[in-house]
């Protein structure tokens, strides 16, 4: 019922255009020369920061964080001039004091207030993140944040997508989400709640100077091929991740250009580990074994990528440079199975235990071009080691329903491991017993209270050496085993300047420098 309300008001408050025509088509020929169109690789569903953080702030460019991130990952001032901790529990955060949203009000800390509230109420990932006891306007320009326990890493987290600004006049009297009233650089002119298309307008009061571009407009298209296609055919200026296999065939073209960028995301297998045979950890090192990272990287990936070690990427300051990958090793990976008792009783080339052949699902989304693949090419290998892999490609809306009854065996994914710049984000999330991203049911006391003493202290020394501590650990017991570190691939037509890749963004953040010159 909040649903159907909801779009009822959307109905009322904005523009619903064309929206009987397939996305790709809105795109084409569409607005003044001077906007920029999106082909967008995720459907948006909603215009509530809480719930699309990711593409509000670093897609549409419509909210703003409290605290930036460069990209070496260190912090730097955005909405919030400075922040300083004041004892163990209390942060004061200083705002800058030429910021105005956009209906030309002032952003004061009684509005930041409000946002942060509102994303703990709301997202319980950003309510772990924050840890929030209270809130303390001080003045228009002063807040102290005061958390429950020590929090080093509040200033991080005040980078999350979900802990953005936003005025409450966004909401309706009844407090019903209506339309995002940001401070960005972008203003919402319309949001198709059919098709999903927005369009943005520049806010030529941003505080940040001058804006380019007189607008956006975000189409999303699903299929990489599709993306591909549109980019090529001039219905989209601006696109990524289009499929490897073409990435330097469409960038030979005229008038294309295609660049590729590392990231902080990481390919990853998620096992469930509370239902046989993946709840036996010799089974989850023998899947280890048995996958040649190195081809899937060079015949899948096509170069756009890396083989993983562990969970970061070896040139972050937090990454285990201690840690050893599972180098490909068939007989390996045979001895640990035949260890946990599985045999190959019929000859079939398929294992099995107690009448039961060794059959597992695997599930992944199409949305990014290497996954399909992986997962074909994951079920070929494992086969050579008698297991026999269901590959099941849906949307990743299903997935998360899917994993939330335990109806799953593996979950291929990409998953960003920066999303807060602290090594605290992806390991609480994904190995504390109680994370949020903790789908696989992994639970090891040492390691939740290793995450417990690193939240307990600000020495970064000793968080560091309690983070690789962690990494050790999980990387014996791999509930979640690293394939691949993730590479980005950024289309655009030649015409589109002033693009700069952000390797802290969800997939790719765009940049009011960015214009057109054609």
């Amino acid at each position: 019922m909040r649903e159907k309300s909801q779009l009822g008001k959307w109905a009322k408050t904005i523009l619903i255009a064309l929206c009987l025509l397939p996305a790709v088509a809105l795109a084409a020929g569409a607005g003044p020369d001077d906007v920029l169109i999106v082909g967008e690789l995720f459907d948006i569903k909603s215009m509530d920061p809480v719930q699309s953080g990711s593409a509000l702030t670093e897609k549409a460019l419509i909210t703003e964080s409290l605290v930036g991130v460069n990209s070496d990952m260190s912090l730097k001032p955005e909405l919030a001039e400075s922040w300083t901790q004041i004892d163990d529990r209390t942060w004061e955060i200083k705002l800058r004091d030429d910021v105005l949203f956009h209906d030309g009000s002032k952003m004061t800390a009684n509005e930041v207030k409000f946002s942060l509230e509102r994303a703990n109420e709301l997202d319980s990932k950003a309510a772990d993140l924050m840890d929030l006891e209270s809130i303390e306007v001080v003045d228009d320009r002063t807040l102290l944040i005061h958390t429950n326990e020590l929090n080093p890493i509040l200033p991080a987290v005040l980078h999350y997508s979900s802990i953005v600004i936003f005025s409450p006049r966004s909401l309706d009297d009844k407090g019903e989400f209506v339309s995002p009233i940001g401070t960005g650089p972008f203003m919402l002119e319309s949001f198709d709640p059919k098709t999903h298309v927005l369009n943005l307008v520049r806010n030529s009061k941003w505080w940040g100077g001058e804006v380019k571009l007189s607008g956006l407009k975000i189409v999303p298209i699903i299929d990489p091929n599709t993306r591909a296609l549109a980019l090529e055919n001039g219905d989209v200026d601006f696109t990524v991740d289009v499929p490897y296999s073409e990435a330097d065939r469409i960038g030979d073209e005229s008038g294309i250009n295609v660049k590729k960028y590392q990231n902080p995301r990481i390919y990853v297998m998620d096992f469930n580990t509370q239902d046989a045979p993946l709840d036996d950890v010799r089974v989850r090192k023998a899947i280890a074994y048995g996958i040649d990272t190195d081809s899937i990287v060079k015949y899948v990936l096509f170069g756009i990528g890396r083989p993983a070690i562990g969970p970061f990427m070896p040139e972050f300051i937090w990454a285990n440079k201690d840690l050893a990958a599972y180098e490909h090793d068939l007989d390996r990976a045979k001895e640990l199975l035949a260890e946990a008792g599985w045999m190959d009783s019929d000859s079939d080339g398929i294992l099995d235990k107690d009448g039961e052949p060794l059959e597992i699902g695997l599930l992944t989304y199409p949305n990014r071009p290497g996954l399909p693949p992986m997962a074909e090419a994951i079920t070929g290998q494992l086969k050579e080691i008698g297991i026999k892999v269901n590959v099941e490609i849906t949307e990743s809306g299903v997935i998360n329903e899917r994993r939330k009854t335990g109806d799953w065996d593996i979950y291929l994914q990409a998953i960003n491991t920066a999303m807060v710049p602290d090594p605290s984000y992806y390991l609480g999330l994904t190995y504390e017993t109680e994370g949020g991203y903790n789908y696989p049911g992994y639970s090891n006391p040492k390691v939740d209270d290793l995450l417990d003493q690193a939240s307990r202290t600000a020495d970064e020394q000793e968080r560091l050496e309690i983070m690789n501590e962690i990494q050790s650990i999980i990387q014996d017991e791999i509930p979640v085993l690293t394939v691949a570190y993730y590479g980005v691939i950024v289309a655009s037509r030649d015409y589109v300047l002033g693009y700069e890749y952000d390797p802290t963004a969800h997939d790719y953040k765009l940049s009011p420098d960015m214009y057109i010159e054609r």
